[in-house]
């Protein structure tokens, strides 16, 4: 099988030897780069040199095999018909050759692929690596020969001008002539591994969960970033394959139109499963803005304890430490020991990252001490946390103002702040990024 060897280099011109490819040469495995609109429209012979049709298509599975093409898709005169990679090869003549016809069969509808023309190019896919959304010019395949084995996986998606290039160019320019022009462009390739393909299609999104799943190990503030680049129906797409506990965090961090937008198609009881995932008081905050019985149907649906803690919140003005308060926390009676901290840390059904301090109580609630977390690394598991407790208690009613609030957390430099009601037993507590919040949006 023949191949011509080339890359882009300083001058832009084609070479002969490449150390890496010889590498592989010789260990009788090679690979070759070829862009999807250089295939697009090759023809494809049978052993004996007739022409069986032209490229049209190559379909790229998904899930555990994703970027493995699947199959080549032909125009033909009788209709379009796909054909396993494995049975076609690259030509010295840079045509493609089926090396068994038995497998050509007639192209039905394949939920379980990419296509990569009709599905890929000219669309919005996230590039994981870079937790931002770009748009598809190209895409570089690989011919891999092993033996007697020829098999077409995708490399790279490109994303530059280079692919524009080669688009807008072709036809125009001899093959050989428009790859070496359109090195002079900068690449701008994402391996294929850093995808995520944006599907708006439900039916087809199904099948490619696989790939969303890898959107859950983003953080939610990227996730959210990336949903605000994002077209309504790609957008809505996204949003919707998350898990209620990602989706929740990312919710927290839009914007409050963004997140109105977000919820406007789902039903009540799927935002009452987002919303019981969320922080009580992000989830106050959210359902304030929606309209009087959209909230109401939402709380319907939700957990009993969940609802009634985010009802307590609602009772509160949003521009009072109270409405900017989250009633998750955790504390210990203020006979506690070190050892108590360990499992009540481990119950906390909130965002354990938060958590910086550990709040002392007596039986009616009322704030007594409050226990850096620092402070607990280096103590005995018998000492008592009224010892390690800070000799200033320092609280804010639940009634203050939040610019009240926002200089007294910079006066003391605070973490986070106990908010207690008139009676002085402690109701929540607010955290900086919460106040961090209030002043950006004051700007």
């Amino acid at each position: 099988m023949g191949h011509s060897w080339a890359r882009c280099g300083a001058d832009d011109t084609s070479i002969e030897f490449d150390p890496a490819q010889y590498t592989q040469f010789v260990n009788h495995r090679v690979t070759t780069r070829v862009s999807l609109t250089a295939l697009l429209g090759t023809a494809v012979t049978d052993a004996q040199g007739n022409v069986r049709g032209k490229l049209k298509d190559v379909a790229v599975a998904t899930g555990a095999e994703a970027g493995q093409v699947a199959g080549l898709v032909l125009k033909t005169r009788t209709g379009l018909l796909i054909v396993p990679s494995q049975d076609v090869r690259e030509t010295a003549a840079g045509t493609l050759e089926l090396t068994s016809t038995e497998t050509l069969a007639p192209l039905q509808d394949q939920g379980n692929y990419i296509y990569l023309q009709q599905d890929l190019v000219d669309r919005q896919i996230i590039d994981i690596h870079g937790r931002k959304v770009v748009r598809v010019n190209d895409v570089d395949l690989e011919w891999k020969a092993d033996g007697d084995q020829h098999l077409l996986r995708v490399a790279e998606v490109e994303v530059g001008l280079r692919g524009a290039f080669r688009r807008v160019f072709k036809g125009l320019l001899p093959r050989a002539s428009l790859e070496t022009m359109s090195c002079k462009f900068k690449e701008r390739g994402i391996p294929w591994q850093f995808v995520d393909v944006i599907e708006v299609d439900p039916a087809r999104r199904v099948k490619l969960r696989i790939e969303y799943e890898r959107l859950a190990e983003m953080h939610p503030s990227d996730l959210a970033e990336i949903l605000e680049d994002l077209a309504p129906a790609e957008r809505d797409a996204v949003f919707t394959s998350l898990n209620e506990e990602v989706a929740a965090e990312t919710l927290e961090e839009v914007d409050p139109k963004l997140q109105l937008s977000l919820l406007e198609k789902l039903d009540e009881e799927k935002i009452a499963d987002i919303v019981e995932e969320m922080d009580p008081g992000a989830a106050a905050d959210l359902l304030a803005e929606l309209p009087g019985y959209r909230s109401d149907a939402i709380l319907e649906e939700m957990e009993p304890e969940e609802r009634h803690e985010v009802e307590e919140l609602l009772e509160f003005d949003e521009h009072s430490a109270a409405g900017a308060m989250t009633t998750d926390f955790v504390y210990l009676g203020t006979d506690a020991t070190v050892s108590q901290v360990g499992p009540a840390l481990r119950s906390f059904d909130g965002d354990i990252e938060s958590v910086t301090e550990i709040y002392l109580l007596d039986d009616k609630r009322v704030l007594r001490g409050i226990v850096p977390l620092s402070l607990l690394v280096m103590a005995l598991p018998d000492t008592r946390l009224s010892v390690l407790a800070e000799p200033r208690v320092l609280s804010c009613p639940a009634d203050m103002k939040q610019n009240d609030l926002a200089e007294m957390f910079d006066k003391y430099n605070l973490h986070a702040l106990p908010v207690v009601d008139s009676q002085a037993r402690m109701v929540g507590v607010v955290h900086a990024d919460h106040v961090i919040s209030f002043l950006r949006e004051k700007l």
